[in-house]
């Protein structure tokens, strides 16, 4: 079987803050190098961020595929530069939260960033989507990174420091039809963003989301192929029509939607909190 890449972990410079109580300073605690777990970080939009981060992180990419994972992690060290380390985790199953924290923390470190970025669940409309979808589709959106965000946030505050960015959709803010899961489960992970938000403000941590619009991933192309198939109408068509809606005229690419991650996850972004930022070209026609 395969193993994690290795890792030394490192520890922090910031004391922590077991118990404390009161308002606290606006000056963060100061960490040498900070730890940030990225899911979904064998490819696309995951994969961008893993190598953003890396210049000023120490990164862990989790996955449920050991194969994928430690390619990417190569590719990755390759491209930085630097060790990426990997976590093969589903984070839909029971006790994957657990799981994943435990290992974070004894193989590398407590992470000072967490990024939720799960797979995107299976396209259909909304009385077409059976129960059993449903379920999984909550294990996998709602319930799994809410179980994370449980055991990652108090751990943050106590260090003074902390980062949860949940990687969304603007789905949320301009539902498609046949998207129906991730429609509806997105938008409530919004809202549980915005609830987690308030939880541990004042410790300096904040919990944001980043919206992407249409992006060049292979998941773009499953939908817009599933889509096709649907409707009858070529895949180059309907490409071509979902991009004429994007007022810059061209689909993201997955380093832009990274760039709006590390901002959020960076000190300078310590005064926004509880937000959703979209990045989708101008597409989403609400303010």
């Amino acid at each position: 079987a395969e193993r994690d890449s290795p890792l030394v972990p490192r520890g922090h410079t910031g004391q922590a803050k077991p118990g404390a109580t009161g308002r606290k300073s606006p000056t963060e605690a100061a960490i040498t190098e900070r730890t940030a777990l990225v899911g979904g970080g064998a490819a696309g939009i995951g994969y961008a961020i893993a190598a953003r981060l890396a210049a000023t992180h120490r990164v862990v990419i989790a996955g449920r595929s050991a194969g994928r994972l430690h390619t990417a992690a190569r590719r990755l060290r390759d491209r930085t530069g630097v060790t990426i380390g990997t976590l093969i985790s589903d984070i839909a199953a029971p006790g994957a939260a657990e799981f994943t924290m435990e290992a974070m923390t004894a193989r590398y470190a407590a992470p000072d960033v967490v990024v939720v970025n799960a797979g995107g669940p299976p396209p259909g409309r909304i009385l077409d989507v059976a129960d059993d979808t449903w379920r999984s589709g909550t294990e996998l959106l709602l319930l799994g990174p809410l179980r994370l965000a449980r055991l990652a946030l108090p751990a943050m505050a106590s260090r003074g420091f902390g980062r949860l960015v949940f990687v969304t959709s603007t789905a949320v803010r301009q539902p498609q039809p046949d998207l129906a899961i991730s429609v509806v489960l997105r938008a409530a992970v919004t809202a549980a963003a915005k609830l987690l938000s308030r939880e541990y403000a004042a410790e300096g941590v904040t919990v944001n989301c980043v919206a992407p619009g249409a992006t060049d991933t292979q998941r773009r192309r499953d939908v817009l192929a599933a889509r096709a198939a649907r409707t009858g109408h070529p895949l180059a068509e309907l490409d071509a029509q979902d991009t004429s809606e994007v007022p810059a005229g061209r689909p993201g690419t997955p380093d832009e939607i990274a760039a709006a991650v590390a901002f959020l996850a960076s000190a300078e972004a310590s005064y926004v909190n509880g937000t959703m930022l979209t990045v989708d070209g101008g597409r989403t026609e609400t303010f």
